[in-house]
């Protein structure tokens, strides 16, 4: 089980996602710097022990209205062999376990493998902000396509975060827009492939 650590972690990860987001694909706010805010999330737990796993619900407010991502992320002890170098998001200093390399946890193995699990009912979400404690609110609905040994299937992150209900084979979580009000809405789906 993960240990949260309360300290300092500099640059924050709000700091380090505020320069690479820009410069996704994906990332709706054209040319401009995104104003940032934690707005809800979940972990899962490496069975190594060795990867954090988190993902991250943030509320970019810098546009004409607000729009919710989904950043799975990955904290690990030194540099990844096993992942592209692209995938890094940034270093950070962390009080208590030193540097960590901060990856694109969609890009991530022990990610990728984690979030599999979830999906089959072999992992237990965990509270985004405390240690040992499961997180109830996080949803999923079935294996989705094939029996779940299936290797012909594909696990999709959906970086856009939408309230919307979640259909076999996803996960729900919720977040919470800046206003206060609370969405759930789905984060991942198994597709066939």
């Amino acid at each position: 089980m993960a240990t949260i650590h309360r300290t300092t972690l500099e640059p924050t990860k709000l700091e380090l996602l505020t320069g690479w987001l820009p410069e996704q694909s994906w990332y709706e706010g054209g040319g401009r710097s995104p104003a940032l805010v934690r707005a809800g999330g979940f972990r899962l737990d490496d069975p190594e022990g060795e990867v954090g796993i988190e993902f991250m619900i943030v509320v970019d407010t810098g546009g004409q209205r607000p729009v919710a991502y989904l950043t799975p992320l990955s904290y690990r002890g030194s540099e990844a062999k096993d992942i592209p170098a692209d995938a890094l998001i940034g270093t950070s200093e962390h009080g208590v376990l030193g540097t960590r390399w901060i990856y694109d946890g969609d890009r991530d193995p022990v990610v990728r493998s984690q979030l599999e699990a979830l999906l089959r009912g072999g992992a237990e979400p965990q509270m985004q902000s405390e240690s040992d404690t499961p997180d109830p609110t996080v949803v999923v609905h079935g294996a989705g396509p094939g029996d779940g040994t299936s290797k012909a299937r594909i696990i999709r992150v959906l970086r856009r975060a939408d309230a919307v209900e979640g259909p076999a084979g996803s996960v729900v979580t919720g977040w919470t827009w800046p206003d206060g009000t609370g969405v759930r809405g789905v984060v991942a789906t198994v597709e066939a492939a």
